[in-house]
């Protein structure tokens, strides 16, 4: 079964992935040393929304993590990553850039061994780390196992600059675990008369009925006559510079997940490298394309990514893309009991998954005890149209009224038109009077109570917040995917 998890990459690849069970790989590893990986939201008005969610934070530091990882590729089985690694940091010192390349080492090691003989891996590079990473897939692929540079160019807003030229492409860089992987050539169709006699410099010739040929190269010095409707039928090899259109603010796609990639991207590369049925496996899922296109291409499929903010969205783009589809969700709470657990290990993540399962953006305002009482928004419209928004707070822990009056302040100081109260534990009769002192918010002939109360149990059991007409989700509406088999134009 298509499976879900929510976890440390190398820790779920260590305890649920077989040797040489996948076909396929997928991976978009970010590194950049001044930046935060966010999903950024919008609110009603278009405007970037008050929270910006920490995703995935860059926490690519030179620590113990690092040191650990470090120490099982030198001390492990596998010489040539142990080898090139111990020259990497001589060469770069204790830093960023060598965190995140012995953590990378330690996982492409797994992610090599879950590959079967024939599968593929596909990893998509930050400019910043490309080049480093390539050597590092040299020693643990083998280097003639690298198979292509891949150059993703997308189009944008040019900018004349002083120093360089404009930056409009990625680096994907394709390795097989065999010598013979699995692999469909495939081509694409001609978009015109024009561009096929410009790419395959041929003269055309009109015959005297009016129907026009070529005359193609055969071998050995031999022409022969190809009428051009049948020539151009044949269509265009996909060669390894793709020109996809970038995801955009106005692209239907647009889930505002900052580093979301396409799906006709994702669908060129499962089209490559499986065939229906085959596994394919994206260890940093994120907004979850690469599941999206493996799903809609009739793959299974397994996902993985650190924060639960992740895991709701890409259940959620799932469920709105593909009726009826199934799946297993692994690590995210399922009952109480693990919902209580959750919370005690660590409450931040409780608090954004408790947060993006009912649909609203989780908050954290930056350092701790900096965030004001708010734990998340969630955007809305009144019957004027008019945005509206409500502020989330989240408990763990023992509560009490103070609680609710204190989200009734934080309402006030806001502008907030609801409050909603997400809580581990049973709210008391105190707590419920508090709340319901607060009064009714009305729009359209619609009386909502101001503040909600809702428990985790009653989340997971399905409830959700009382929300007017024109609600706005934190997560963008996917695309309803069509069964259809029409892959081949989608590429």
């Amino acid at each position: 079964m298509n499976q879900l998890f929510y976890g440390d990459n190398l820790d779920v690849l260590r305890d649920h992935v077989r040797d040489e069970t996948v076909d396929l790989i997928y991976l978009d590893p970010p590194f950049n040393s001044d930046t935060n990986y966010n999903v950024l939201f919008k609110s009603p008005t278009g405007e970037e929304a008050k929270a910006q969610i920490e995703a995935f934070e860059d926490t690519w530091h030179w620590n113990e993590s690092a040191e650990r990882a470090f120490d099982e590729v030198i001390n492990g089985p596998h010489s040539d990553a142990s080898i090139m690694l111990r020259a990497m940091r001589g060469a770069l010192g204790d830093n960023d850039m060598m965190a995140y390349l012995a953590m990378m080492a330690v996982r492409l090691i797994e992610l090599h061994r879950v590959l079967k003989p024939t599968g593929a891996l596909y990893l998509h590079c930050d400019p910043t780390a490309s080049h480093y990473l390539k050597i590092l897939l040299d020693a643990i692929f083998g280097a003639e196992y690298f198979q292509n540079e891949i150059v993703w160019h997308y189009s944008g807003w040019n900018a004349k600059l002083n120093t360089k030229f404009n930056s409009r492409h990625d680096v994907i860089f394709y390795y097989s675990k065999g010598k013979e992987p699995r692999f469909n050539s495939y081509t694409i169709p001609w978009e015109s008369e024009a561009e096929y006699v410009r790419v395959r410099k041929q003269k055309v010739n009109t015959e005297k009925s009016g129907k026009k040929f070529v005359l193609s190269d055969a071998g050995g010095g031999r022409r022969v006559k190809r009428y051009l409707h049948e020539a151009m039928a044949y269509g265009k090899p996909v060669d390894d510079v793709w020109d996809i259109d970038k995801i955009n603010n106005s692209s239907k796609e647009s889930l505002g997940y900052q580093t979301q990639k396409p799906v006709a991207l994702l669908q060129r590369i499962v089209a490559a490298s499986s065939n229906e049925g085959d596994l394919v496996l994206d260890p940093f899922c994120g907004c979850g394309t690469t599941i999206h296109a493996s799903e809609k291409m009739k793959r299974q499929w397994i996902g993985i990514d650190v924060t639960h903010l992740a895991i709701a969205l890409v259940e959620r783009r799932l469920k709105e893309a593909f009726s009826g589809i199934v799946y297993e969700v692994h690590g995210v709470p399922k009952d109480h009991a693990s919902a209580r657990d959750l919370a005690v290990r660590d409450k931040h993540e409780f608090q954004k998954w408790i947060t993006a399962t009912i649909g609203a953006q989780p908050y954290r305002g930056g350092r701790k005890g900096m965030d004001r009482g708010i734990d998340g928004y969630m955007h809305f419209r009144d019957a004027d149209r008019k945005a509206q928004f409500a502020v989330v707070s989240v408990k763990g822990g023992s509560i009490t009224p103070s609680m609710v009056r204190d989200l009734k302040g934080t309402m006030e100081r806001e502008g907030a038109a609801l409050g909603l109260f997400l809580t581990l534990n049973d709210p008391t009769r105190e707590m419920i009077k508090e709340a319901a002192s607060a009064g009714i918010y009305e729009t359209g002939g619609q009386k909502i109570s101001r503040v909600q109360i809702l428990t985790a149990a009653e989340i997971l059991e399905g409830r959700r917040p009382q929300v007017p007409f024109g609600f706005s989700e934190g997560f963008a509406k996917a695309t309803r995917e069509e069964d259809d088999d029409a892959q081949g134009s989608l590429l």
